[in-house]
């Protein structure tokens, strides 16, 4: 692979507690295919199954740090071969000794190079075996003053592909005499509006038939409530993207989940489709139910 191919490889490395499954998780949302705590061996035959994987897997992404144990003292010689084929940038993250410090006691764990000794001491040899990747590191993050969420944002700026969505909306219709979803962040009851079960015409027909959505989408207060619902999750969907929430699910329910839910559920999810950063889908849960 050369430099202008569109395949990506990018090693995510550095100091334990400085945020590498963070970063990690990040760059899987964004749709990186991520492999964690990877042999520094194993890079090479990654590479290969990117290969002839082509256009399958454009980006890939491997987690390698100190887990690997004696193997990490070869993987600056591995990396530096890589470079000579292969589109690969190497990602370092940092922090200072006392958050570093301050993390591990948190969460009430054991740095994996302290032994006998104290977590600083694990930091201090930490840091002399990755002195050399560092130094080559094609990016170095320093995340002594970052909260998770502050570096998911971080590493999605860093990353995202032009376009990329930034959250993920799957609007669901539902029956609300089958049970509210589970799953649902959000529930919205289209019962106030006249129901098309009761015009003859209308009642072997769904949602999806223009004449029920066009009956539905008529009704008084039906157009207002969905540009004032829309306008209302503007901000919020806007905040999920700052906070790193790559997907959202926002049921609308009716009693049996047939035509006034499927059809609100489908022009509120045009709306929600040109809010910048939102990509948006539409399921239904209940339709076909008796």
């Amino acid at each position: 692979m050369g430099d202008d191919d569109a395949q990506e490889m990018l090693i995510v490395t550095g100091m334990s507690g400085a945020g590498r499954s963070t970063a990690a998780d990040a760059l899987e949302d964004l749709g990186w295919y991520v492999v964690d705590n990877l042999p520094p061996q194993m890079l090479r035959p990654l590479v290969e199954l990117v290969e002839r994987a082509g256009a399958t897997l454009p980006r890939i992404a491997a987690v390698v740090d100190i887990r690997g144990g004696d193997f990490f003292a070869e993987i600056q010689d591995i990396v530096q071969a890589l470079r000579s084929g292969v589109n690969v940038r190497v990602m370092f993250l940092d922090a200072s000794d006392a958050v570093l410090v301050r993390r591990f006691e948190s969460v009430r764990r054991p740095h994996p190079l302290q032994g006998d000794g104290t977590i600083l001491d694990g930091i201090v040899a930490e840091r002399t075996r990755l002195a050399a990747i560092r130094e080559t590191s094609d990016i170095i993050v320093d995340t002594s003053e970052l909260n998770i969420h502050q570096l998911a944002t971080l590493v999605t700026d860093s990353f995202a592909e032009a376009g990329h969505t930034g959250v993920r909306v799957t609007v669901l219709s539902f029956g609300f005499k089958y049970g509210l979803p589970p799953d649902a962040d959000l529930v919205v009851d289209a019962r106030f509006l006249p129901n098309p079960f009761w015009i003859p015409e209308l009642r072997q027909l769904t949602g999806e038939d223009p004449s029920v959505a066009d009956y539905v989408l008529a009704q008084p207060g039906a157009s207002e409530f969905i540009a004032a619902y829309s306008a209302a999750l503007a901000p919020v969907l806007a905040g999920y993207q700052r906070e790193n929430k790559r997907h959202a699910t926002i049921a609308v329910g009716c009693t049996g989940g047939k035509h006034r839910s499927v059809a609100i559920a489908r022009e509120l999810a045009r709306r929600l489709g040109e809010l910048p950063g939102v990509g948006v889908s539409v399921k239904d849960r209940d339709l076909g139910r008796e």
